[in-house]
């Protein structure tokens, strides 16, 4: 069963849904500040705090709520690892093998990331490359948190987590930049990085038993 066109997380946020292929997606960034199950995350804001963390935790960038607002949070890779989830009941933090199923329907990775962008220069830095939005992924360029507690690259990247690991301290994750349509793939900062979370449905279209 496809889910509903509005999707509630546990503090009540309210997130659009859309279909892609044989997915489904939401349509903005993630901004719970609970797990699923209702343990509160950490909203950590001082960047030595930060930095020694070994355990999940959220903040917006900058630590200001207005860009919250706009962008989501950023979450730290302890927290996509965390087996209380995220994301609202029925839905997860994408694997790298999700990720890619996206990406090939959208042609591949030198253009799926226009594909992927809010189109225009409201949030991106001029040219935006490729930006159309063809799908209403909106992709938004809120930066990131690095590991020392240092924020970075707002309007100039969009940088998603995914739930793939590809070792103790790295996993995969996809990221794009305001000057280029395509979209990559990397592992080289480490789970104490703060970036964007954008979940998908838990089953896709013509599985047995969920239509």
């Amino acid at each position: 069963m496809p889910p509903p066109h509005v999707v509630t997380d546990i503090d009540g946020n309210i997130y659009h849904t859309i279909t892609v292929g044989d997915q489904f997606w939401l349509a903005e960034n993630l901004r719970t500040t609970h797990y699923r199950n209702g343990d509160p995350l950490p909203n950590v804001t001082g960047p030595d705090d930060w930095a020694i963390l070994k355990t999940g935790a959220y903040c917006a960038y900058l630590n200001l709520p207005e860009n919250a607002a706009v962008y989501g949070y950023l979450y730290n890779g302890h927290a996509i690892h965390d087996n209380r989830n995220i994301c609202p009941a029925g839905w997860h933090v994408p694997s790298g093998a999700e990720w890619e199923t996206l990406i090939r329907f959208l042609g591949g990775e030198l253009v799926a990331g226009g594909k992927l962008k809010e189109a225009g220069l409201g949030h991106w830095e001029n040219p935006n490359t490729g930006a159309d939005n063809c799908i209403g992924f909106t992709a938004l360029p809120v930066g990131y948190r690095n590991e020392s507690g240092v924020f970075g690259n707002q309007y100039i990247s969009a940088i998603f987590w995914s739930s793939s690991g590809y070792n103790d301290d790295h996993q995969w994750y996809r990221y794009m930049y305001y000057n280029y349509e395509g979209i990559y793939r990397d592992f080289f900062h480490n789970k104490q990085h703060g970036f964007s979370v954008r979940c998908i449905y838990d089953y896709v279209k013509g599985t047995p038993g969920k239509e």
